[in-house]
């Protein structure tokens, strides 16, 4: 099987701060990381692998530095990983994030399984998945939590629902989406961390993959993060005292001058 699994290098951390001038995360000091449900698709990845043969590729789009996290996915068993890195991708929203990773794709050439993880930490938009899925005309299914079954371009998956399961069957090449409950993801391997210190992670452009300047990045966003900012809390308690009658009374009194009664 060809396998591809789509990965995103996100901060290491919830407590990001802002830069209330240009609207964007202040990424100096946060370590970057694997995004966490990317690592569970990874793993799935290598796991098929093991089990039918075939190769995984491991894409991601984003900066240089991006390279590092690419060469961990073939510490964890990644065969190959392709960095999608160009000044014009910058600014892309999940559309545009999604055009440019199916770019990746077609490039590739004969694809069985892309495998996604459900969504990042720090969009949580779950969207790039089914608009890739949308893009190369491929089945999709979001929120598998198991693989049942894959043989004669079939594959039967197990899927989590708001109240218990569901079962699908679909052709393939397709792309999924994946949950945490899917597996465990493995440790780096001795092996693997010596075969990712001396790995070759190429670098796509634009131009490498034929796409249109108007459909990537900035220009081929549909939506535009127009600003960031952190909501300020203000919390102010009060005591009633006196008598329950008294309490209930004043209570009443203060919910119907907020709008509340």
């Amino acid at each position: 099987m060809n396998i591809v699994v789509c990965l995103k290098q996100v901060p290491g951390t919830t407590e990001v701060k802002i830069n209330p001038e240009t609207n964007t995360l202040i990424r100096q000091g946060i370590k970057n990381i694997i995004n966490p449900f990317d690592s569970y698709a990874l793993e799935e990845g290598v796991r098929l692998k093991e089990k039918f043969g075939g190769k995984v590729t491991a894409i991601s789009m984003g900066p240089a530095q991006a390279v590092d996290m690419l060469k961990e996915t073939i510490s964890l068993g990644a065969d190959e990983a392709v960095l999608l890195s160009d000044r014009a991708f910058a600014g892309a929203d999940t559309w545009a994030t999604a055009y440019t990773l199916a770019g990746a794709v077609r490039k590739m050439g004969q694809i069985d399984l892309i495998i996604c993880g459900r969504q990042s930490t720090d969009g949580d938009t779950a969207q790039v998945g089914p608009e890739m899925a949308e893009m190369l005309g491929a089945a999709f299914t979001a929120y598998v939590c198991q693989i049942e079954e894959i043989s004669a371009g079939q594959m039967r998956v197990k899927r989590m629902m708001d109240e218990g399961y569901e079962i699908i069957q679909s052709t393939l090449p397709a792309v999924i989406t994946v949950t945490k409950e899917i597996n465990i993801p493995r440790l780096p391997s001795l092996r693997g961390v010596m075969k990712s210190k001396s790995a070759k992670i190429p670098i796509w452009t634009l131009q490498d993959m034929g796409l249109d300047p108007k459909k990537v990045g900035l220009n081929g966003s549909f939506t535009r993060v127009v600003k960031i900012f952190t909501p300020q809390h203000d919390k102010k308690a009060e005591m009633i005292h006196g008598e329950p009658e008294i309490q209930v009374t004043c209570l009443l009194g203060k919910l119907r001058e907020g709008g509340l009664a």
